[in-house]
C-alpha cells in the first residue's frame, strides 16, 4: 500500500472486501460495475419499470430508484415484481435521504439501500454549533440508536448498503468540527461505518461524491488511507462526480474525477451523473471502464517500485516552477493548438481556436478561450498574428523564421543535446516519460529557458508522467511542463475521456503548466447511442481547443466560462431539468467564472449546490426557490418566470454583464 493505492508506479487494483448485491459480486478484484439512476416518479410503477429496462438493456448492472418517503419505498415491491415478471433480475438500489423509516422498508425489498450520512439522522440548517467532546459523543450515540435498526435489517435480509457522503450535504455537526473539507466527508462516512462494523455487518460500499473533482479525489484518497489505518482493510468504493452537468462538460468533469482514481486502480463501481436520460450515462461509464480491462496484465514493470511523493496527495499545492515567458510560475496553464497536420494556415483557421479576424478594421477579436500557442510544425505562418498568440515550430523552421520573439523552437532530446543554436528566451523539448531521460535532466538542470512537453508511450501513461515529474521535483528542477496527450481513439467520446483522464489527473496533483492535446482528425467518428448523436464535432481544432479549456476549467486552474452544477434528475425532480438547464445555459453562458447550480429538488439544494454562487432549486411542483450562495433570495417563484427572476438577481448583485462574445485587439 502506497499512501492510498496499491502502487503509484504500476496499475494495480486496490484490494477491497467482496460484497454481494443480490447475485452480483462487487470488490475483491471483480469487474468494475456500472450503474445509473431512474428519473421517473417512483409511484409511477410502469414508467419506472420501462425506464429501468432501458437502463438495463443499455448495460446497467445496477439501477437506483429514489424512495423519498414510505409510500415510494413500499412501491419498490411492485416495481421489483413487475421487472421479475418480465425476466429482469438486475439488482435494484433504494436511494434514501432524510427518512430512516423508508430505508427500513426498502431494505426488506431491494438488494441495496443507499443512505446519506449527512441527512439520515442529522438535519442541515447551516448553523455553526460548538460541541464539547462529551456532547459530540452523545450525538454519535444518537446516530447509533437511529442507524442500527437499518443495519440489523440489512444483515437479516442479506441487503447491501452504500454509505454515500455528498460534499454539499455534510451535516451542521460535521461542518462545525471538520469544516467543509474532504476530511469532514471521510469522517461523516466513517461514523456510520464504525457502527455497522460493531454489528458485524460488512456488506457495505462507500462513496465520497462532490461536484468538484479535486475535492472528490482527495476525499476518496483520504477515505482509503483512514480505512487502512483504522481497520487494516478497505470496503468497495462507488465512484462518481455529483451534479457533473451535461454534454461535453459533464463528461469531462466526470472523466477527470472518476478517471483519476481508476488510473490508480481505485474503484469497484461507477456512476456518471449527467443531466440527460439515465440510459445515456451507461455508454460513458463503459467508455471509462474499458480503459482498464486487462490493463494489469499489460503492465510494464516500472524502474521505480515505490515512489516517494514530495507532496501530499490529500491536499492541493501547485508544483513550484520558474516562469519562462508566460509559462509556469504564477501564470495560469497555457493552451497549445496543434496545427502540425494542417495545410497552409489562414486567418479563418484561427477562428476555431478563439481568434476572429476583421479584414475591414485589420483587428483581431479574442475570446476568453483563445489558445496561447500554435504548433505549426514545419510551417511559418504567412500573416501577422495577434499579439497574444505565439508559435512553436520545429527547430529547422525556427532557424528560418525572422521573428524570434514570436517563434520558438521545439527540440527532441537528441536535438537539444547536440545543437547549440537555442533560443535565448524559450526552448521547448518534447520527451517520452517512459524512456530513460537521465542525461537530459542533467543538461536542463540549470537552463532557465526550457519548457518540457511531456507525454508517455506507457500503457499507464498518467502514472508514467507523474513519476517523471516527481523526479523533477526530487532533483529540484523547476522548469515548467506542458502535459501532452495524444489520443488515437476513433470515437469522439473516447477521446474526451482519454484527454480528460490523463491530463486532468495530473492537474489535480498540482502538475502541469500547460496542455497540448493531439489527435488524428481523419480518424474521428461522432458517437451515437440508440440512434441519437450525443457528441459530435465539425471542426477538429475547435474540438481540441474547447476540450483543453474545459479540462482546465474542470480542474479549476484556468476559468474561461460559466460553470454549471446541474444534478442528473431523479424521481424527486420538480421541473423539467434538461430543458431548464439548457434555457439557463443559453442566457448565462457568457458570465465567465460564475458558478450556477440547477437543482431538481430540495434534497439536491441548497446543500448539494456546494460552492455555487447562485442557485435555481425546485421547491414544489412548478415552483422554484432562488439562492445567492446558500441564502434564499426568492421563494416559490413560478417556473414560467423563474429564469427571468434569476437574471434580475444577477443584475441586483452586479454580476450580470450584457453579452459580449469577444475582446478586440
Amino acid at each position: 500500500m502506497q499512501l492510498y493505492c496499491e502502487s503509484l508506479t504500476e496499475y494495480k487494483r486496490l484490494k477491497t472486501r467482496e460484497v454481494s448485491i443480490g447475485n452480483l459480486l462487487l470488490g475483491n478484484g471483480h469487474p468494475i460495475r456500472v450503474q445509473t439512476m431512474t428519473t421517473t416518479d417512483t409511484m409511477d410503477t410502469l414508467a419506472t419499470v420501462e425506464q429501468t429496462i432501458r437502463c438495463i438493456e443499455a448495460g446497467a448492472e445496477m439501477v437506483r430508484i429514489t424512495a423519498p418517503s414510505k409510500k415510494e419505498a413500499e412501491n419498490l415491491l411492485n416495481i421489483k415484481n413487475e421487472l421479475r415478471k418480465r425476466g429482469y433480475t438486475t439488482p435494484l438500489i433504494a436511494d434514501i435521504h432524510f427518512t430512516p423509516n423508508a430505508a427500513e422498508i426498502a431494505a426488506r425489498i431491494v438488494e441495496k439501500v443507499r443512505v446519506n450520512p449527512g441527512n439520515y439522522v442529522d438535519k442541515k440548517k447551516f448553523e455553526q454549533i460548538e460541541y464539547t467532546d462529551a456532547e459530540y459523543a452523545e450525538e454519535i450515540e444518537r446516530i447509533r440508536e437511529r442507524f442500527t435498526p437499518l443495519v440489523k435489517i440489512c444483515k437479516e435480509h442479506g441487503t447491501a448498503m452504500r454509505i454515500g457522503t455528498n460534499h454539499g450535504s455534510l451535516s451542521d455537526r460535521i461542518m462545525s468540527r471538520y469544516g467543509d473539507t474532504p476530511n469532514g466527508m471521510v469522517e461523516s462516512a466513517m461514523e456510520f461505518l464504525r457502527i455497522a462494523r460493531s454489528e458485524d455487518y460488512h456488506n457495505i460500499i462507500l462513496s465520497m461524491k462532490s461536484s468538484n473533482p479535486l475535492v472528490m479525489v482527495q476525499a476518496y484518497r483520504l477515505l482509503i488511507h483512514h480505512m487502512m489505518e483504522e481497520f487494516g482493510e478497505c470496503y468497495p468504493l462507488h465512484l462518481g462526480v455529483t451534479e457533473a452537468g451535461d454534454g461535453e462538460d459533464g463528461r469531462i468533469k466526470s472523466a477527470i474525477g472518476i478517471g483519476t482514481l481508476l488510473e490508480d486502480g481505485i474503484g469497484d463501481t461507477i456512476r456518471v451523473s449527467l443531466t440527460e436520460d439515465p440510459e445515456f450515462e451507461i455508454p460513458v461509464c463503459n467508455d471509462l471502464v474499458k480503459r482498464y480491462i486487462d490493463r494489469e496484465k499489460s503492465n510494464v514493470k516500472s524502474q521505480t517500485l515505490e515512489l516517494k511523493l514530495p507532496y501530499s496527495p490529500f491536499e492541493y499545492k501547485r508544483r513550484e516552477t520558474i516562469a519562462v515567458d508566460n509559462i509556469g510560475g504564477h501564470h495560469v496553464p497555457i493552451v497549445v493548438a496543434d496545427f502540425e497536420k494542417a495545410g497552409k494556415i489562414s486567418h479563418q483557421d484561427l477562428q476555431s481556436i478563439g481568434y476572429t479576424y476583421n479584414e475591414q478594421t485589420d483587428k483581431w477579436a479574442i475570446s476568453d478561450a483563445a489558445a496561447d500557442y500554435i504548433y505549426s510544425g514545419n510551417k511559418v505562418i504567412g500573416f501577422a498574428l495577434p499579439g497574444t498568440v505565439k508559435v512553436i515550430c520545429d527547430h529547422a523552421t525556427w532557424q528560418k523564421a525572422t521573428d524570434k520573439k514570436k517563434y520558438f523552437p521545439l527540440f527532441n532530446t537528441k536535438e537539444y543535446l547536440q545543437k547549440n543554436d537555442h533560443s535565448i528566451a524559450l526552448n521547448f523539448i518534447t520527451i517520452d516519460a517512459h524512456e530513460d531521460n537521465t542525461i537530459l535532466l542533467d543538461a536542463i538542470a540549470k537552463d532557465n529557458t526550457v519548457v518540457l512537453c511531456i507525454s508517455s508511450s506507457a500503457i499507464n501513461a498518467m502514472q508514467s508522467v507523474r513519476n517523471f515529474i516527481v523526479q523533477l521535483m526530487n532533483k529540484n528542477i523547476h522548469c515548467p511542463v506542458i502535459l501532452s496527450v495524444k489520443s488515437d481513439d476513433s470515437m469522439i467520446d473516447d477521446q474526451l475521456i482519454h484527454f480528460s483522464t490523463e491530463s486532468g489527473a495530473l492537474f489535480l496533483d498540482g502538475m502541469g503548466d500547460g496542455i497540448w492535446l493531439k489527435n488524428d482528425p481523419s480518424n474521428i467518428q461522432n458517437s451515437k447511442v440508440s440512434g441519437r448523436t450525443y457528441l459530435e464535432t465539425k471542426n477538429n481544432h475547435q474540438f481540441i481547443n474547447n476540450t483543453s479549456f474545459s479540462i482546465l476549467q474542470a480542474v479549476r486552474t484556468r476559468i474561461s466560462k460559466t460553470e454549471y452544477i446541474s444534478c442528473p434528475s431523479c424521481g424527486r425532480t420538480l421541473f423539467e431539468l434538461q430543458e431548464t438547464t439548457a434555457k439557463i445555459r443559453a442566457v448565462t453562458n457568457h458570465l465567465k467564472g460564475l458558478k450556477i447550480a440547477i437543482m431538481g429538488c430540495i434534497v439536491n439544494g441548497p446543500g448539494e449546490m456546494a460552492d455555487a454562487d447562485f442557485g435555481y432549486v425546485g421547491s414544489g411542483v412548478g415552483k422554484i426557490t432562488l439562492y445567492k450562495g446558500k441564502e434564499i433570495v426568492k421563494r416559490n417563484v413560478d417556473s414560467a418566470v423563474a429564469v427571468d427572476e434569476l437574471i434580475n438577481i444577477l443584475k441586483e448583485n452586479e454580476v450580470w454583464i450584457e453579452p459580449e462574445s469577444i475582446h478586440t485587439l
